[in-house]
């Protein structure tokens, strides 16, 4: 089975029902299909082939729904890029994919068009929102005119693909900071999708609110979930402007609920009274785990509501559920395997561990990646041999330990990766940006605990001998190269050298202290 199939055989199953609601715009089942048959058409009349890569640069948008499933129908690969990422990080993506077409907004467009014009794999570029016009080499087209366009076949393209090939691309930073591009089979994804709308009991009355970005695995499998059973999404731009969601999801009826721990804070933050939250069935937590009192109170809020708490990697999807009988038992625990996986808990022997013993967590399943694009030696670091002769598992990298009866307890990551806002930020990218301003002499990067984002990125400067740099400064610098969630929240600039370890490293162990308040 395809990916694409999840909204063919919905369509054709229940054609007048809504299948998405975006932007004041509802649209059936049947007209998403036609559309992403439309735009299949029209990516393989531009010589898009099986396999080409086609990246996603847009908000959540209809459009952004649809060329999802209209690059799959042609064939291709699909990559959501984050809609807020920088011109010089789009290159990078674009270019190590070896991107031939490319999906994007007017606004978009006209502040990147140079890196467009100086790519040498990009041959197609379809923008919504503006009327497309031709450049040297390429050619750029008007996605709403491609969508409308009745000469273009509505009915899906003659399969090209097998479960076995690749679906996505979805891009994750590493320990390193350098992105890498995870590789996801068709096989991948629809495994993931059916056990997860198993656990969680999706049938096709459930609606799904959504305010999490596609480009982000969470917020993606809402979309490939949702159009599996048949429900109905309901896709926000973003959590911005909390009070207009929480209208929505009362006013649309939803049932579902994906949320983030930086969502969770703000929600418990907020007079919830005013809001009928009478349809809401679930609501599910991934990216980080939840702190245990944030569980305890949305429990005591939402009493009606089957909370789960999840655990999952870009590298597989979705590792582990905590079913919502268990979540006043043992909170802190992030459950077991989602069904049809096997995880266990290996020492650095590769040995498993009995309970109680912290190791490695590794993954075992069809839900596992294929592994990193055109990276072997990244890809051997995480798939290893297996249990079974020829077959690899996922060593996870993240720590943790499992109790008597299974159930799993997040302990750390190997690495140092800051989660915040429920987005991976990756420390030295952090600082490499720090760096590129000339009054900085040296930076640290180090996430410390924040009830809101969960961790709030925090920054210590050695600044240059007579430097009158201001934190604000540099906050403002780093948003000119970064991500709004990738900018530190909390910037010390010091005038010495920052300390070191024997080996010369910059020993990030003394950093909290420096953060704290004095007594």
């Amino acid at each position: 089975m395809q990916v694409e199939e999840f909204l063919e055989r919905s369509a054709k199953r229940m054609p007048d029902k809504t299948a998405l609601v975006c932007d004041g715009r509802r649209l059936t089942y049947a007209q998403l299909e036609d559309m992403a048959n439309r735009q299949a058409h029209a990516l393989i009349r531009e010589g898009i082939e099986r396999g080409d890569r086609v990246a996603i640069y847009l908000d959540n948008t209809v459009e952004a729904v649809i060329s999802v499933f209209g690059v799959l129908k042609a064939g291709g690969v699909f990559l959501g890029i984050n809609p807020t990422t920088k011109a010089d990080k789009v290159a990078l993506t674009l270019n190590n994919c070896s991107a031939s077409a490319l999906v994007t907004d007017a606004s978009k467009w006209t502040n990147v068009i140079e890196v467009f014009e100086n790519s040498n794999n990009l041959r197609t570029v379809m923008v919504t929102g503006g009327n497309g016009h031709s450049m040297t080499g390429k050619n750029v087209m008007s996605l709403e005119s491609v969508l409308e366009d009745h000469h273009l076949p509505d009915a899906p393209p003659p399969k090209k693909n097998i479960d076995m090939d690749l679906a996505a691309l979805i891009y994750t930073s590493g320990s390193t900071g350098r992105s890498k591009g995870v590789m996801l089979t068709h096989l991948n994804i629809v495994s993931a999708a059916t056990s997860i709308t198993s656990y969680l009991d999706n049938r096709p009355d459930d609606v799904i609110l959504s305010a999490l970005p596609l480009s982000f695995g969470y917020g993606l499998c809402q979309a490939l979930t949702a159009f599996q059973f048949g429900g109905t999404l309901v896709l926000e731009r973003s959590f911005a402007y909390t009070h207009a969601v929480l209208e929505t999801l009362a006013r649309e009826k939803a049932t579902g609920f994906p949320i983030v721990p930086t969502m969770a804070a703000i929600l418990l933050g907020l007079d919830l009274k005013n809001y009928d939250f009478s349809s809401l069935r679930y609501i599910t937590n991934a990216a980080a785990a939840l702190p245990t009192d944030h569980i305890q109170r949305l429990r005591k809020f939402f009493p009606h509501v089957a909370l789960y708490s999840m655990y999952g990697l870009t590298e597989c999807i979705r590792v582990s559920y905590l079913s919502p009988d268990q979540i006043d038992i043992r909170p802190a625990s992030v459950g077991r395997a989602i069904p049809n996986e096997e995880v266990y808990i290996v020492d650095e022997e590769n040995r498993r561990v009995t309970p109680g013993v912290v190791g490695e967590l590794v993954v075992r399943g069809a839900n596992v990646m294929k592994g990193y694009w055109e990276d072997p030696e990244g890809t051997r670091q995480r798939l290893k041999p297996g249990p079974l002769p020829n077959e690899c598992v996922l060593h996870t990298g993240d720590l943790f330990r499992a109790d008597e009866e299974g159930y799993l307890y997040f302990v750390a990551r190997r690495d140092d990766i800051i989660k915040s806002r429920g987005e991976k930020v990756s420390p030295r990218e952090v600082e490499e940006v720090l760096c590129t301003h000339p009054d900085v002499m040296e930076s640290a990067v180090i996430g410390l605990p924040d009830p809101i984002l969960g961790q709030a990125i925090c920054a210590v400067i050695s600044v240059r001998d007579g430097s009158e740099l201001k934190p604000g400064e540099l906050q403002a610098h780093c948003k000119k190269h970064l991500e709004d969630f990738k900018i530190p929240k909390h910037i010390l600039l010091l005038q010495e050298r920052l300390q070191r370890t024997p080996n010369g490293k910059i020993d990030k162990k003394l950093l909290p202290d420096l953060f704290k308040e004095p007594d």
